[in-house]
């Protein structure tokens, strides 16, 4: 459904008006297309504030990136050039006087970041022997998520937290989502970086499944993950099967009816899959049955929790069980919600299931990583233009979208978009993850 307010604040008496009152002003997203694929306005300027890394490994993995912006080292005092993004190393800080940095380097730039520019903060995981330095890399968890609110003009900010013994070009693959038109709705996260560097695919086409790949968000994670070369197994209940058969066509895929509730759903994937297995896993099927509790029935409970947790719970299970997923380059995608994360009036079985997803990909990742290679995260969007948002009544519906740092609701295409990141054979060192697509959503963390 389109967002009228956001085309009508683009006219001149929109512009005019919402200057007057005070209203939101959102900006038109640039999101990743063949024919803009990079960030525009400038090259990407790195500066270090303290670092653990050496300047020639952190510029080796912003050029490894892919994020096709030239990288500028530092700037010279008083010479503050326009740049598309920033990148500022502050793996070292390990005191609150050393956080002066932070102020001192992006306060005279920030405000030559363009319109629909990055912030990414690069920081350490906070020692649990250092309570100091636990406390400086903790201050900046709060510094961006501060920062995405103050930035405005479609600019996000993210913190990337590498672990200790990681090298740097782990963080590649984050790098170039982040600081890609590919991230637009994804402002204020926190990425946790934990392992090796990439591998590198491995032999082969990669095989990828998405449950609810019928339409809307599911049909748009199928059709990204194809656009990045994989052959797509489309799935979804037998009712569907129409809309199934005509996603799975428009991109070379395979249509699977199934419902994903049934007993033996695990093993019938696991039967429909390519003698090669698994690459990815997406688990993107859910649905609502929304009452407050005390008018919510029992099969309104059930049926929720079956489909949007308990399916999820029995499917990976029985994948990993059999290894069906590829070891060393699985990876499962889950999708979580922010309503999991900060609750919803009308949705104790959603955000129960929803925050089920988060405490499975929590406890799995570690284990999934250790025995099998195979990566867990999911995705939590916020509000997402869907036939489902648009049937909201008009004034929840446009508070769903105004609040959040962005002003406006997101498109099926971001979740994607995190999906495929998520999904990236390069994106080994991302694990355990729960990353928020919702323009940085003021409910929640």
């Amino acid at each position: 459904m389109a967002d009228r307010y956001l085309h009508w604040t683009s006219t001149r008496p929109g512009r005019f008006l919402t200057r007057r009152l005070g209203l939101p002003r959102p900006a038109r997203l640039h999101r990743w297309s063949a024919e803009r694929p990079v960030l525009e306005g400038g090259p990407l300027l790195h500066l270090t504030a303290s670092s653990l890394y050496e300047e020639k490994e952190v510029s080796a993995a912003l050029d490894a990136c892919g994020c096709g912006l030239p990288v500028v080292q530092g700037v010279a005092r008083g010479d503050t050039p326009r740049c598309a993004a920033v990148v500022l190393d502050a793996t070292g800080i390990a005191t609150v006087a050393e956080l002066r940095g932070v102020h001192e380097l992006l306060h005279p730039v920030v405000r030559s970041v363009t319109n629909g520019g990055r912030v990414v903060v690069l920081g350490a995981v906070p020692s649990p022997r250092d309570h100091h330095q636990a406390a400086a890399q903790q201050a900046l968890e709060g510094f961006v998520r501060s920062l995405g609110k103050e930035l405005g003009g479609g600019r996000t900010a993210q913190l990337v937290r590498i672990a200790p013994d990681t090298v740097m070009g782990a963080a590649s693959s984050t790098l170039g989502f982040l600081l890609s038109p590919r991230s637009a709705y994804v402002s204020g996260q926190v990425i946790g970086i934990d392992g090796p560097g990439p591998d590198g695919p491995g032999p082969g086409a990669r095989t990828a499944l998405v449950t609810g790949a019928a339409r809307g968000i599911g049909a748009e994670v199928a059709a990204v993950l194809a656009r990045e070369g994989a052959s797509v197994v489309c799935l979804d209940v037998p009712g569907a099967a129409a809309e199934l058969d005509a996603v799975a066509g428009r991109m070379g895929g395979t249509a699977l009816p199934l419902d994903i509730t049934a007993p033996d759903a695990g093993a019938r994937i696991a039967e429909a899959l390519p003698s090669g297995g698994l690459d990815v896993l997406v688990h993107n099927a859910g649905i609502t049955r929304d009452r407050r509790l005390a008018n919510m029935a029992a099969d309104r409970w059930d049926a929720v929790l079956d489909v949007n947790l308990a399916s999820v719970l029995h499917t990976t299970d029985h994948l990993l069980t059999v290894g069906a997923l590829r070891e060393g380059q699985g990876r499962v995608v889950a999708t979580a919600s922010i309503a999991g994360i900060a609750g919803n009036t009308g949705q104790t079985n959603y955000a129960a299931s929803k925050a089920g997803i988060i405490g499975l990909v929590r406890s799995l990742a570690p284990r999934a990583a250790a025995e099998h290679g195979v990566t867990v995260n999911a995705v939590a969007p916020g509000f997402i233009e869907t036939k489902m948002t648009a049937a909201v009544p008009l004034f929840i519906r446009e508070a769903g979208r105004r609040m959040n740092s962005l002003s406006q609701g997101g498109l099926p295409v971001d979740v994607a978009e995190t999906v495929a990141w998520l999904a990236d054979p390069a994106s080994s060192a991302v694990n355990g993850q729960v990353v928020r697509v919702c323009g940085q959503s003021l409910l929640g963390a």
